[in-house]
């Protein structure tokens, strides 16, 4: 995907992102985690709880809390992730209250817990890893938790995993062991997901190419793929002959036609191809 340049196109860009995967979130937690009381963390998580404990929406108590950690969300993280959370805090309140009065639902869709756990677990998870992505997150203790990635060593999953214990805690006391059990399993496999999702946006492809005439790959990946890339020379240990090493690193669809355009240059080209989820430096993450 080619990197948009002009800051109001991505600003707008980042905001339906920011959108689109909110309504993942609420569709995953609407209809398959407050029917079967899945307590796996997060504000919705207490939510269910409190819901049933008190009778209270659990909309409303979602839009309470998330209002009250969006100041935390402003002292610690900055006004540009402030302002994007508050965004998604309040389209997250709006939404899910809108859908519960929409849909209101008396019980599970179904008669299969397991099924059901795994859209509970697989929407709101990748919702919260594109928006971990974009420095944004859905409010609740997702500001917890990237307040504790900002000045801790703690990964986004553990961190998420640490901050939303305590709601499947109160799931075993109010549901029951069997819902509190599936709850346990949520909360483990939604850190997962989140984890996976975010390294699978970030996934870039590095090279090592070992060649005769680095020339022409070198022109196609400055002039075409618009990368960056270091020669070295090397001496085959087989051959004796001299050779020249080319690498480069670059986004997955940019990673096909390069190595397609290496096949029809240079068949005999030694390709030695990588998977990094972590580049630092002009074109990838910030130094």
């Amino acid at each position: 995907m080619k990197e948009i340049k002009n800051p109001v196109i991505r600003q707008l860009a980042d905001y339906g992102l920011i959108t689109v995967s909110i309504l993942v979130v609420v569709i995953g937690v609407h209809f398959f985690k407050f029917p079967n009381h899945f307590a796996f963390g997060g504000v919705t998580g207490f939510a269910a709880v409190i819901s049933r404990m008190t009778g209270m929406p659990a909309g409303t108590f979602t839009g309470i809390v998330n209002m009250l950690l969006l100041i935390f969300g402003f002292l610690f993280l900055g006004k540009c992730v402030g302002l994007r959370t508050v965004y998604a805090s309040i389209l997250m309140s709006v939404s899910l209250s809108m859908v519960e009065w929409l849909f209101p639902l008396n019980g599970p869709l179904t008669n299969e817990p397991l099924l059901e756990l795994f859209f509970a677990i697989a929407l709101p998870g990748v919702g919260s890893g594109v928006l971990f992505h974009i420095g944004a997150s859905s409010g609740g203790t997702d500001i917890i938790a990237m307040i504790l990635r900002k000045y801790t060593s703690l990964n986004i999953g553990t961190a998420l995993l640490v901050v939303d214990i305590a709601a499947v805690l109160m799931a075993f006391v109010v549901f029951g062991p069997a819902t509190g059990l599936f709850s346990i399993l949520g909360l483990s496999a939604k850190s997962l997901v989140i984890d996976e999702v975010i390294e699978n946006i970030n996934l870039c492809k590095c090279f090592n190419i070992v060649c005769d005439n680095p020339e022409p790959i070198c022109d196609y990946i400055m002039n075409h793929l618009h990368r960056g890339a270091t020669v070295y020379e090397a001496h085959g240990a087989f051959s004796n002959h001299n050779k020249t090493v080319i690498m480069t690193t670059m986004k997955r669809s940019q990673a096909v036609k390069l190595r397609n355009y290496i096949r029809e240059v240079d068949p005999c080209a030694f390709i030695l191809i990588s998977n990094s989820s972590e580049i630092i430096g002009k074109g990838f993450m910030p130094c």
